[in-house]
């Protein structure tokens, strides 16, 4: 099954391309973090308590300060990869643990915003966070559940870091149902993508 992947010329993702636009960024903040004792599972942890922080108040409806907190919090997602490999230590566990965390952050904001749309009763706008929170964690499942049988899913046109690029905004500007509309159309799009783009390989393989 990998040599069928190998074959496939592996589409760099926008995650990708963004870590590599900001390496002269992220390099020398990361060189700091590493030097004053900090490690990259503590600054894991700190984004995943800064989005709880950010969360409560988006469930009390101030997406602006909310939206702002998680905005902050956001970098530090690429910091804790950054320090590990300056460090020259990156580990599976370590990628475990932040990919993990990433999905808590996620359902996090995703709760609070439904919390938020229960209380003032909207209805629309809380199926439409369900289907967000359900689309992001799908396309987290789909890529793991393929690498777990060595295929690849790394395309897509809504990953992670696009989900932030539409959430963010929509909280920032205080019109959060926009934001999770488009996120809970796009996100369980790219499921789907990922799951053709799976089924391609599997093809090839079955005529190899």
């Amino acid at each position: 099954m990998t040599q069928i992947a190998e074959k496939q010329e592996i589409p760099q993702t926008f995650t990708d391309f963004m870590r590599k636009l900001f390496k002269g960024v992220l390099d020398p903040i990361g060189t700091f973090l590493n030097q004053i004792g900090l490690t990259p599972n503590t600054m894991t942890l700190i984004g995943l308590a800064g989005n709880a922080v950010g969360a409560v108040f988006l469930a009390r409806g101030n997406m602006v300060a909310g939206g702002l907190i998680i905005l902050v919090m956001a970098p530090i997602d690429a910091l804790d990869g950054t320090m590990a490999r300056l460090r020259g230590e990156p580990s599976t566990f370590g990628a475990f643990i932040d990919s993990v965390t990433d999905r808590y952050a996620e359902l996090i904001t995703f709760l609070a915003l439904l919390y938020h749309f229960h209380q003032s009763g909207n209805l629309l706008a809380i199926l439409l966070t369900y289907l967000a929170a359900a689309g992001s964690v799908l396309v987290s499942y789909v890529r793991a559940r393929a690498e777990a049988l060595e295929y690849d899913a790394k395309v897509g046109i809504l990953t992670r870091l696009e989900r932030y690029f539409v959430l963010l905004p929509s909280l920032i500007f205080n019109i959060p149902v926009i934001g999770v509309g488009i996120i809970a159309l796009l996100a369980n799009i790219t499921a789907l993508q990922r799951i053709l783009y799976v089924r391609k390989q599997a093809h090839l393989e079955m005529k190899k």
